[in-house]
């Protein structure tokens, strides 16, 4: 009797069937990995700016931009904390009178956005090329199966089920598993973009607000004043 349990087909592959499969199960690895340390900066990240801005904003509201350099110091898994570290650390050597300087902190703080936005998205490629390139490696391991099936059709002169069962069940199971790696990687990816966007959008609002209470501060104009967030 063929037995097609997980263990006896693993026993039967053939050795680049056994290569291939293993590549699936490292990029599986790989993207659960990503999976798991993106969502813990993200998460760690928005509990880290509520609790920074409840720090931040007398700070703010009196101008001392060392003790904000300070403060966003301490809470470095915060995206925010980074911005308002490069604001104050430009603005802290000014004493509020040079307002060229609040174009610099402008720069800076578009700098410092896009530096965070690239540390944020930071292994979304791993996602991206396992979503793409598993299914292709998984069609690579049917085909070794199915070329494993013929040779088993030549080794005995026949094409009863004895003869092709391995080399059928081996496709099949190359064929399954890369889909297995490749759906969880997009699906995954695809939530994380959206979270990912979510968190850009707010950093964004948040660094305008905090640029419109430079300005004011600085008597160029008057703006509304960073949101609090509990």
């Amino acid at each position: 009797m063929v037995s097609f349990s997980p263990m006896h087909i693993w026993a039967s592959m053939g050795l680049l069937s056994k290569v291939i499969a293993s590549i699936l199960v490292l990029m599986a690895t790989m993207s659960l990995a990503v999976v798991v340390e993106r969502q813990i900066a993200i998460l760690r990240g928005a509990r880290e700016t509520r609790s920074f801005l409840r720090a931040l904003l007398p700070l703010l509201e009196a101008s001392r931009f060392d003790e904000m350099i300070s403060l966003s110091d301490k809470h470095k898994a915060s995206h925010f904390a980074r911005i308002v570290s490069a604001v104050a650390g430009k603005l802290a050597h000014d004493n509020g009178k040079n307002v060229d300087v609040v174009e610099l902190a402008r720069r800076e703080a578009e700098r410092q956005k896009e530096a965070v936005g690239g540390d944020l998205r930071r292994g979304m490629g791993v996602l991206a090329s396992v979503g793409s390139v598993a299914p292709f490696v998984g069609l690579l391991g049917t085909v070794v199966g199915i070329i494993t099936a013929f040779q088993g059709i030549a080794a005995t002169g026949s094409g009863g089920l004895g003869a092709v069962s391995a080399g059928i069940a081996e496709a099949l199971v190359e064929t399954a598993l890369g889909l297995m790696v490749a759906i969880p990687a997009v699906l995954f990816f695809n939530q994380l973009n959206n979270k990912m966007n979510s968190v850009e959008a707010e950093l964004a609002r948040r660094t305008g607000e905090l640029l419109d209470e430079v300005e004011n501060s600085h008597g160029q104009r008057n703006s509304g004043e960073l949101e609090r967030a509990a």
